[in-house]
């Protein structure tokens, strides 16, 4: 009797169940194009906790959904996000039916505008790059602004270096151990298969690193989530390069559990915008999945990009105003080509074997092996007991002549006495003469061959005044690391992971082509005896192509990262806890015993070791379904950076004394609305970067006494700023209204004020002082008065005004126009010490030297404004079945002439010097710019197969 009325109850429970309605939304995603269905796109409801991927056949449906207004949010890689407005009401299905979505023309938008400039690239041997790759992958109105219209001119969200942010694939960090920097250049030209990414913006938590305070960008490269079919396309454009090709055939997941993804492309310029800027560069990549049950699947990924580019020179306005902002003295003719002697080359391929592991339907852990190797040069040209090469050498320019000053004393300044009839020569001669003479440079490495009379037969090769080389990095990193996701609880979200990675360094320079001589002197000309060696243990030697010589020694870096994440997850309340523990250690091997540093270059250096921690948290109110509050918070500290510990590392193995860890605060608050016509979101932020340590080389006069009372000594040195602070404080708008269906407008705004908030204290090492006496000729010059300074690069304000027209019929076409200002030249801050002020030859104060020339000379610069009207348009076409489209777009439309960059000279390092330059109307040592593109262009069609 129990157990039937039990099963009477039950009966009746069902019969309830059954007769109430549910209340929910359905529908079904299609490719707007093909009409056909599309597998796992995002579908979210604003605001809860709902989140569904379609199925196979583009389906989706919610169940038990709050009755009323609601937004459902569409997202899917290649695709426009699409926000559309609903209504629940209660006991009812709606039906949405086909939904379309259309495509993202973002990969190509980028492509066609954002350009790597000369001043954007590191010219180090790490080849790392500063450029706002991660931008491609966003989606957010101000962060496209930045990346497809701001981008020309170098600006930078926050004011923040690219080494604050993470950029990994497949859960792998790419960010080079030697400057924190990813290197771009190791998937470039891989447009197809690097468009699967997320991105997270400042300190947001992101599900796969804890991340830096400028965001975290992820790249996945798993074959199986690739939509099947074969897309090719052909470009041409006028900036870094002229021509490109690439082709991707993805063959989606097959019966046997196989995927596999295959690309391919090249880029090439004879030259590029600038003169003499020639670019090869080609791409490779495969990716290969095994799925080999519902919980296990393999993935091999691969990735080779060789590419060369040939570099610009940064110039001076007296260079620019003779020639052209386009003029680059790095080459010269030479059998009727242009050969550029700086040629940057990287060939570093990355294999990568991932393990992804769904342990059951609310954990998973993908675990990877990564092993990248390869090389990157920079080519450049080395002479001993010759003239510079150089065409702009300073010597060799109309104002080395018109800025002339009579030899003072040392105690009192000279009389102005230009030459200007010499000045006039120099200046015909240089307009004659104003490239490298490869020919002169051959000459230079013959020698005469005589008769018994004396009288020159004919000439042969000889001992190179004038050789060819390479600053060479080898690199091999070993990366493993494993990444884990549970739900703990209907609200708590766990991630943990972490990896550890070991870096071998091997740099060195290298003898490439002997320019018609027979062999080259391995030593520093500028040194007598043991101290001119630049391996003592063989010395003398005679180098030809293909040798090392010049320095040669090995970085060992181990690194293991671990974090944590915990996300709590409500109805109006989302917040987040974050945790991470870094240990790095470095260390130098000096395999030359140079003859500057006997004592301190052959060997292994001291072990530098850090152990940092960080802690991140934030909250996000959901006021309604259109409005969010998020603020976030974060503590870390980040070790200094391979390059900035050993501030000698060519030649000897000293480490900066007293080296610390940066430390790094970071605040920012967003407010956010959101309808599907309407789209605003309002961020402050502050971050304050302390003790960051810099490192850079420069020729210096004047700076150090040569003993003979002068002060007007040349001197090739390394500075190094410690104890330096940064404060970035600013505000991000952006608005975005859609005032038809097919016309959208736009605007986005940055305010900034970036600035160094410290004095740093500044070391100079002079390698001319080392003696036996003194083997570490380290210099403390004091503190630099940087504070308040601007920091230079970039544009710390930015607005941007668009708007877009979409057709049905599938074309479009958009315009922009954007204003950029407040960026600033580089300064140097060994001319803000106090040893400016000194006469190196006597020590004392320069008589004439006042604090209010001085502010004068010390101004830093602030370039002009930038005006860029961007125009870009689009057309797509369906023929027998196949889609077929045309991108376009034309940046500086106005022909803007503008400064991207630049930096002072630091070689008149004092008062006396740099008054007397300045105060003659055409200064030797004027500041040097880079300069951006003019009106350029960019066409793509693709063909989708």
């Amino acid at each position: 009797m129990g157990k039937f009325l039990l099963g009477i109850l039950l009966l009746l429970k069902m019969s309830f169940v059954i007769a109430q309605k549910p209340t929910g939304i359905k529908g079904k995603i299609i490719d707007a194009k093909t009409q056909k269905p599309l597998e796992n796109v995002v579908v979210t409801i604003s605001n809860t906790q709902l989140m569904q991927l379609t199925s196979s056949d583009g389906v989706f449906s919610f169940y038990a959904v709050v009755p009323g207004n609601q937004l459902l949010l569409l997202h899917s890689q290649g695709f426009k996000d699409l926000i559309l407005s609903v209504v629940i009401n209660k006991e009812q299905m709606l039906d949405l039916s086909a939904i379309p979505l259309e495509d993202d023309q973002t990969s190509e938008q980028q492509t066609g505008i954002i350009t790597l400039l000369e001043s954007d690239l590191s010219d180090d041997n790490s080849g790392s790059e500063s450029t706002s790759g991660l931008l491609q992958s966003s989606r957010d109105a101000f962060q496209q602004a930045a990346a497809f219209n701001w981008g020309q001119a170098r600006f930078r969200i926050r004011g923040l270096d690219s080494q604050y942010a993470t950029t990994m694939i497949n859960g792998v960090t790419m960010n080079k151990l030697f400057d924190g920097r990813p290197q771009w250049g190791n998937w470039g030209g891989l447009n197809n298969v690097i468009r699967n990414q997320e991105f997270t913006v400042g300190s947001f938590p992101s599900d796969y690193a804890f991340g830096g305070i400028l965001g975290t960008q992820e790249i996945n490269t798993r074959a199986s989530i690739y939509k099947p079919g074969m897309i090719l396309s052909f470009s041409g454009t006028n900036t870094n390069y002229d021509w490109r090709m690439m082709g991707t055939y993805a063959s989606g997941m097959n019966s046997k559990g196989w995927a596999f993804v295959v690309s391919a492309g090249t880029r090439w310029a004879t030259e590029g915008y600038f003169e003499g800027t020639n670019y090869n560069a080609l791409a490779g990549f495969i990716s290969v999945e095994k799925k080999i049950n519902d919980h296990h699947s393999l993935n091999f990924s691969g990735f080779y990009t060789p590419n060369s580019r040939a570099k610009n020179s940064p110039n001076t306005a007296e260079v620019t105003e003779l020639m052209s902002q386009k003029y680059n003295s790095y080459w010269g003719w030479q059998d009727g080509k242009k050969r550029n002697a700086r040629i940057k080359t990287i060939e570093e391929p990355i294999l990568m074997l991932n393990h992804f592991y769904a342990i059951n339907d609310i954990s998973t852990l993908n675990s990877s092996l990564t092993y990248q190797f390869g090389k990157i040069t920079n080519s450049n040209i080395d002479y001993q007991n010759s003239n510079s090469p150089d065409p702009t050498y300073y010597r060799k320019m109309p104002s080395y002549y018109s800025s002339m000053y009579a030899p003072d004393n040392g105690e009192f300044s000279g009389e102005f006495t230009p030459d200007y009839e010499n000045a006039e020569k120099s200046k015909q001669l240089f307009l004659t003469n104003n490239q490298i003479d490869w020919n002169a440079l051959y000459y230079a490495n013959q020698a005469p061959i005589l008769d018994s009379n004396g009288k020159i037969m004919g000439y042969m090769p000889a001992k190179s005044n004038y050789v060819l080389y390479e600053d060479r990095t080898d690199d091999q990193t070993i990366t493993a690391n494993s990444n884990f996701n549970t739900q703990i609880s209907d609200n708590l979200y766990l991630t943990a992971g972490g990896f550890y990675s070991h870096l071998k360094s091997h740099n060195y320079q290298q003898l490439t082509d002997l320019l018609g001589g027979l062999y080259f002197d391995d030593i520093d000309v500028f040194y007598n005896g043991n101290q001119a060696q630049s391996d003592l243990n063989h010395p003398d030697r005679q180098v030809v192509e293909g040798d090392t010589y010049g320095y040669n020694f090995n970085y060992a870096a181990n690194t293991l990262n671990l974090f944590t994440n915990f996300k709590f997850t409500y109805d109006k309340v989302d917040f987040y806890l974050a945790q991470n523990f870094i240990s790095t250690n470095y260390q130098r091997e000096g395999l030359y015993q140079n003859g500057i540093y006997a004592t301190n270059s052959f060997g292994k250096s001291e072990k530098v070791q850090f152990e940092n921690f960080g802690f991140k948290g934030g909250i996000l109110f959901k006021i309604s379904g259109r409005q969010q509050l998020n603020f976030n918070g974060a503590y870390l500290s980040n070790p200094p950076t391979i390059r900035n510990a050993f501030p000698n590392s060519r030649l000897n193995n000293s480490v900066v004394a007293g080296i610390e860890s940066e430390n790094i605060n970071s605040l920012d608050a967003s407010y956010f609305y959101r309808t599907p016509r309407w789209q605003t979101r309002l961020t402050l932020f502050y971050a304050k970067i302390k003790n960051v340590t810099q490192t850079s080389f420069f020729y210096a006069e004047g700076i150090f006494d040569d003993g003979a009372g002068y002060a007007n000594t040349d001197a090739f040195v390394s500075q190094t700023l410690t104890d330096l602070d940064k404060k970035n404080v600013g505000a991000e708008f952006s608005f975005q209204y859609q005032l038809t269906p097919t016309l959208m407008t736009n605007f986005s705004a940055a305010y900034g004020q970036f600035t160094f908030d410290s004095n740093p204290n500044v070391t100079i090492t002079n390698d001319a002082q080392a003696t036996a006496d003194n083997p570490n000729p380290v210099f403390d010059f004091g503190t630099s008065s940087l504070k308040n300074f601007h920091q230079a690069g970039m544009p710390q304000q930015a607005f941007a005004l668009g708007i877009e027209y979409r057709d049905p019929k599938y074309w479009w076409v958009g315009a922009n126009i954007n204003y950029l200002a407040n960026s600033f030249i580089d300064i140097s801050p060994i001319s803000r010490t106090d040893t400016f002020y000194k006469n190196p030859a006597s020590g004392f104060n320069f008589p004439e030297a006042s604090e209010e020339r001085a502010r004068e000379l010390l101004k830093q610069e602030e370039f002009d404004p930038t005006i860029l009207l961007n125009i870009s348009g689009g057309k797509s076409w369906k023929i027998k079945g196949k889609n077929v489209g045309l991108f376009a777009t034309i940046n500086n439309v106005l022909d803007f002439s503008y400064k991207t960059g630049g930096y002072e000279q630091a070689r008149n390092a004092n008062f006396r010097q740099l008054n007397q330059d300045v105060s003659s109307g055409t200064p030797n040592f004027g500041n040097k710019y880079f300069y951006g593109y003019g009106r350029t262009y960019f066409v793509n069609l693709y063909v989708n197969l």
